[in-house]
């Protein structure tokens, strides 16, 4: 998908995910983050997963292990979030957590960068930035899975969108996300204009936190875009469809 966007840019990406219902699908994580998520709601999206072949069904680690096995054989992989959602858990438990959710079955892991360190600006503090992400990088590329490096850009300034990109780029993040959804905002479109300026064709871009909507993805994937984390999935593929789904959304992510 990152050939097809440097080749065509984002309005034309765009132009070619909204042509159908399966393009649309393929690009969006279908979530369910809410802590109270119980595990037959858990094998619900793990079964609106295969059913839309969305690019992955994105839950909490100890729901792994049921999401792999309910997904075995769909083509559909098992997204997970680590150091969820402060980002502030210590580095060796970033790893611990991915090494175990690995074996679990995770494919797409969804980290959360260290915002206090960031925003503590020494160069000791950037290199712990760097190297907290490297650590995860290291164990899931070394597993075939790929990182999403969630930056939560409602606490961040402009520089700090700049410098956070930059730093895990470096550590070889996969993608840039947004947000958390659980913070004090979600994806913006000048956010995601932003980080793919940063990104280029080196990564990916994922807009998460508060796309509810087949406008709302549009306008995420007009600016930059490449994957869309939504509880709304399966509402928002009915939308381009021209059909209509009243399954109500997982939770605000």
């Amino acid at each position: 998908m990152q050939t097809e966007l440097s080749t065509l840019g984002p309005a034309h990406f765009a132009e070619q995910t909204l042509s159908s219902a399966a393009s649309l699908a393929a690009v969006l994580d279908h979530t369910l983050l809410k802590p109270e998520a119980t595990r037959s709601q858990v094998i619900q999206l793990c079964q609106e997963a295969a059913q839309h072949h969305f690019a992955c069904a994105m839950v909490n680690p100890t729901w792994v292990a049921t999401a792999a096995e309910v997904l075995a054989g769909t083509g559909v992989p098992v997204g997970v979030v680590i150091g969820f959602p402060l980002g502030a858990t210590l580095s060796a438990s970033k790893r611990d957590e991915t090494a175990r959710v690995l074996r679990h079955g995770a494919h797409d892991v969804d980290m959360v960068l260290n915002v206090g360190l960031l925003k503590s600006a020494t160069r000791e503090d950037f290199e712990a930035v760097r190297q907290d992400i490297r650590g995860v990088v290291e164990l899931a590329h070394g597993a075939g899975a790929i990182v999403k490096v969630i930056l939560e850009t409602c606490l961040l300034s402009f520089e700090e969108k700049l410098r956070a990109s930059e730093i895990a780029l470096s550590a070889g993040a996969d993608f840039l996300k947004t947000s958390t959804g659980f913070s004090s905002g979600g994806a913006t479109v000048d956010d995601i204009a932003l980080l793919r300026g940063v990104a280029g064709s080196r990564a990916g871009v994922k807009a998460s936190g508060g796309i509810r909507s087949l406008a709302d993805a549009s306008a995420m994937l007009s600016a930059g875009a490449t994957r869309i984390g939504a509880s709304a999935s399966v509402r928002i593929v009915a939308e381009l469809s021209g059909g209509s789904s009243h399954a109500p959304s997982s939770n605000g992510y």
